[in-house]
């Protein structure tokens, strides 16, 4: 269980900060900046629940996500390395189960919706604006995250990868599901303003 008694501790106060296993890395650090990221799209996500009062069925899809960014936070927070100290405790890892969760809610909710038929801009109802938002700062996590596991020494797990690459996708359907199922997206028109 977490428990924050204090919220300042002063110990990143030298540019450093504590991964959950204990070792200080620079705040900069790559495996840092991959969580931060996941962090800032669980907020994105956050926003975009404001708007979602009159989907539930979606804004239950999101609460879940939310929480299972912050397994994926917790899995990222942890290096999976023989040079790094053991945890005190057993390590959060994404699984499997949570990749194909999210596949099924990607094909409940793009079965409602009508095939594409050119690329959509972002906008429309606000909360499909934040929705896709919040898929471009996901798809920057998702960088972060490959770019952090072909670092030599670091390892982040397949199903973290897959995770990260799914919720970009449902986050698109999503967007699109709430801008009307479809009917309000922004339909991008190649060269329509030379």
């Amino acid at each position: 269980m977490v428990k924050l008694n204090k919220i300042y501790t002063r110990t990143g106060d030298d540019g450093t900060t504590g991964l959950g296993s204990g070792e200080r890395v620079l705040k900069y650090d790559l495996r840092v900046a991959a969580y931060g990221t996941v962090d800032e799209g669980n907020a994105a996500i956050g926003i975009a629940r404001l708007h979602l009062d009159t989907q539930p069925e979606v804004d239950g899809i999101l609460a879940r996500v939310q929480n299972d960014l912050f397994d994926l936070g917790a899995d990222l927070c942890v290096p999976e390395r023989p040079d790094a100290p053991p945890p005190a405790y057993e390590a959060l890892r994404i699984v499997a189960r949570q990749v194909t969760r999210l596949e099924e809610d990607i094909d409940r909710l793009n079965a409602e919706l009508p095939p594409l038929r050119s690329f959509i801009l972002p906008g429309g109802a606000p909360a499909a604006a934040h929705l896709h938002l919040a898929r471009t700062i996901i798809r920057r996590a998702e960088r972060d995250i490959v770019a952090l596991a072909q670092v030599p020494g670091e390892a982040v797990s397949a199903p973290a990868i897959q995770y990260v690459n799914r919720l970009s996708d449902l986050l698109f359907v999503a967007g699109r599901y709430v801008n009307g199922h479809g009917a309000n997206d922004v339909l991008w028109v190649p060269g329509a303003h030379r």
